[in-house]
C-alpha cells in the first residue's frame, strides 16, 4: 500500500507541473518548476512524507544537516543568540524552515527560561506535525505558523533555508544572456532557453560560452521583507554560499545548482522530480545589500567554523565522547563543513547594543568581502 501510495505522488507531480507548462504557453521558468518540484501542495520534495534529514542513507535520509549531525552546533550558535536576545531586549525566538526540528529543541534546551517563545515559520505540514511531535516537551513555548507577520520583535535564525528558495537560471550563449526554462518533452521535461530582459550577473573576466548560473530574487525579497517587518531584534542566516566575487567567477562556468538524493549529489533537476532535494549556493553579497537596502546593519560574515569556535564550540567538545567529538569536527573541518558554510547577522534597532562585538564574528570576520 505505501508503495503504491508512493507511485502515485511521484506520478502525480509530474503530471501536475506538465499542467502549469501548457497553461504558460509551454514554457515554464526554472523558480517555478524549482517551487512546484519541491513546495506543491502534498506532492512536492518538502510537502511529501519521504523522511529527508538524516546521518545516513540507510535511514532514508538525502542529506544531514548540522544540528542533525550535532547537537553541539544548537549549543554554541544558542550562545550568539542569547547575546541577540539580550541586545534587543526580546524575548522570542523565530526561526524559518526547521526541518525536523533538531536545531529547535537543541536551542530550546539550551536557552531555557529566559526564551518565552520559540516560532517556527514553516510552509510544509507534513513537516510541521515531525516538528510537533519533536518538540511535544516544551509544550506551549512553541508555536507554529505559515506567514510572516507584520511586525516581530525578537531574534530570527535560519539554517540551510536560502539555499531552498527558488533561483531563476541564466545562460551565456557567447553573446547574450538567456533564460532558462522547462518545457515538455513527452513524459519528461527538457531544457529551454529565451531571451531574457533579467539584469545579467556581475560576472568579471572573459565568460565561457555556455555559462549557466543562478540569480536570487526570491531570497533577496525574503530578506528585505523581513527587514521591513523586523520592528526590532537580529537575524541570523546559516548556509552554504560564497560572496559575490566567487560565486559570479568565470571559472564556475556550471552555476551552483544541486539535487540530493540517498547522500548523493547529482545535477540533473529535471529528473525524478519531487523524490530528490534541489538546491543552490547563496549569493551572500546580494543577501547582505538586500538587507542594508532595506535598513538592517550587518553584523559581520564569517565562516561557520571560525563562528562555532567564536561561539565556544571547543569548550563544549571537552569532555565529549568520541563520536561527539567526530562529528562536531566534521562541522568545523574545511573540508566538509567548516570552510563552505558560512554565517551573516544582522540588526535592526539593536546594533549599538551589540558594543560592536557580537560573539560569533569577534575573530575571522570577512564582511569586507562582500
Amino acid at each position: 500500500m505505501q508503495a503504491f501510495e508512493s507511485a502515485s505522488v511521484s506520478a502525480a507531480l509530474p503530471r501536475l507541473i506538465h499542467a502549469a507548462i501548457a497553461r504558460d504557453g509551454g514554457w515554464l521558468p526554472f523558480d517555478r518548476f524549482m517551487a512546484l518540484a519541491l513546495y506543491a501542495p502534498g506532492l512536492g520534495y518538502y510537502a511529501s512524507h519521504s523522511r529527508q534529514f538524516g546521518t545516513l542513507p540507510q535511514s532514508g535520509s538525502d542529506f544531514v544537516t548540522a544540528p542533525e549531525l550535532s547537537p553541539l552546533f544548537g549549543r554554541a550558535l544558542a550562545r550568539q543568540l542569547a547575546q541577540a536576545l539580550q541586545a534587543s531586549d526580546t524575548r522570542e525566538l523565530w526561526e524559518f524552515g526547521a526541518g525536523s526540528g533538531a536545531l529547535a529543541g537543541q536551542l530550546l534546551d539550551a536557552l531555557g527560561a529566559p526564551l518565552e517563545r520559540y516560532t517556527i515559520v514553516e510552509l510544509s505540514g507534513t513537516l510541521r506535525e515531525r516538528q510537533r511531535e519533536r518538540l511535544a516537551q516544551h509544550g506551549e513555548r512553541v508555536r507554529w505558523v505559515d506567514a510572516l507577520p507584520d511586525a516581530i520583535a525578537g531574534v530570527v535564525v535560519g539554517n540551510e533555508v536560502l539555499d531552498a528558495m527558488p533561483v531563476q537560471l541564466l545562460h551565456f550563449d557567447g553573446a547574450r544572456w538567456l533564460e532558462r526554462g522547462v518545457v515538455t518533452d513527452g513524459d519528461a521535461f527538457a531544457w529551454s532557453d529565451r531571451p531574457t530582459a533579467l539584469t545579467p550577473p556581475p560576472f568579471e573576466g572573459p565568460l565561457v560560452p555556455g555559462t549557466v548560473t543562478e540569480i536570487h530574487p526570491q531570497a533577496e525579497a525574503f530578506i528585505a521583507t523581513l527587514a521591513e517587518r523586523l520592528t526590532r531584534g537580529a537575524a541570523f542566516f546559516i548556509d552554504y554560499g560564497f560572496p559575490r566575487a566567487e560565486y559570479y567567477h568565470p571559472q564556475r562556468s556550471g552555476g551552483t545548482l544541486m539535487c540530493h538524493r540517498a547522500h548523493r549529489a547529482d545535477t540533473d533537476p529535471l529528473a525524478d522530480v519531487g523524490a530528490k532535494d534541489i538546491t543552490a549556493h547563496v549569493d551572500f553579497s546580494g543577501i547582505a545589500l538586500a538587507g542594508q537596502d532595506a535598513g538592517l546593519d550587518v553584523l559581520g560574515y564569517t565562516t561557520q567554523a571560525h563562528f562555532l569556535i567564536n561561539c565556544g564550540v571547543m569548550e563544549l567538545l571537552e569532555g565529549a565522547d568520541l563520536k561527539t567529538r567526530a562529528n562536531a569536527q566534521k562541522l568545523l573541518t574545511e573540508h566538509e563543513m567548516g570552510e563552505l558554510f558560512k554565517v551573516i547577522g544582522f540588526a535592526k534597532g539593536c546594533g549599538a547594543a551589540f558594543n560592536d562585538a557580537p560573539i560569533g564574528f569577534t575573530h575571522g570576520d570577512r564582511t569586507h568581502t562582500l
